[in-house]
């Protein structure tokens, strides 16, 4: 059994961020998908769509989605991912990351078509590679370079990173080792290596991952970096609070 936190008395009354309120509702919407996944029960059925309809009354309140979205809207798209068994059971998704240097200290960037923002190589898992293996593929595609994996740099929290889908990612130490820049021609506006002191603007999540990578292409690795267990998991105590 999952230990009570206590009273909500004991932290304080703390006011929720939308960050907060984005989390909660996303939690609750991946309890209930699951729970439709794996019940045949009719009573039980109903009470998951129920808390998948507070879930999203949660986000269309708070203004989590666009204006125009209902909470029918939020909960058909919820519906249409549940699955059963354990093909339903709702995790987040996985992402593999690139952190690439190459022999003069740079760091290998992409500058994304979709938002225009820089960030190392990046991309969805695939079924049938291993973490490292889509590594390799990912920096292919969408920058040229050919690297070999060195090590596991971190793994990250998106929504502690501040995106709204739930997702963990994989970020990999790199080391060039042939091809030339192309970058990909629907995925990345751009792609360069880069110094530590000349970055591109605006880049994506920098302070999580920029002193871990150069570490790494230095030569220095630090320990794979993690988010800590937050003490409570679910409450922000109020010396925590913006």
């Amino acid at each position: 059994m999952v230990p009570h936190p206590g009273p909500a008395a004991s932290l304080g009354r703390v006011r929720p961020t939308e960050a907060e309120l984005l989390r909660w509702s996303e939690a609750l919407a991946g309890i209930a998908r699951t729970g439709l996944g794996f019940t045949e029960n009719l009573y039980e059925r109903e009470r998951f769509e129920e808390v998948l309809h507070v879930a999203a009354d949660m986000q269309v309140v708070a203004g989590l989605v666009p204006d125009d979205t209902q909470t029918a809207d939020v909960v058909d798209a919820w519906m249409s991912s549940v699955g059963s068994g354990v093909g339903g059971y709702v995790t987040p998704k996985v992402a593999v990351g690139a952190v690439v240097g190459d022999d003069d200290g740079r760091i290998l960037l992409i500058k994304r078509a979709d938002s225009g923002v820089w960030l190392y190589p990046t991309g969805w898992a695939d079924v049938g590679y291993s973490p490292a293996e889509v590594v390799v593929k990912e920096v292919a595609e969408e920058t040229g370079i050919v690297v070999e994996v060195l090590g596991l740099l971190a793994v990250l929290d998106g929504m502690q990173m501040g995106l709204r889908l739930p997702m963990y990612s994989l970020v990999w130490h790199c080391r060039a080792v042939g091809g030339e820049l192309a970058a990909h021609p629907l995925e990345c506006s751009d792609v360069g290596w880069f110094t530590e002191d000349a970055l591109p603007e605006p880049l994506a999540g920098a302070p999580a991952w920029k002193d871990a990578a150069f570490a790494a292409i230095r030569g220095r690795p630090r320990p794979v970096v993690f988010d800590p267990p937050r003490r409570p998991v679910w409450r922000t105590p109020p010396e925590a609070s913006p």
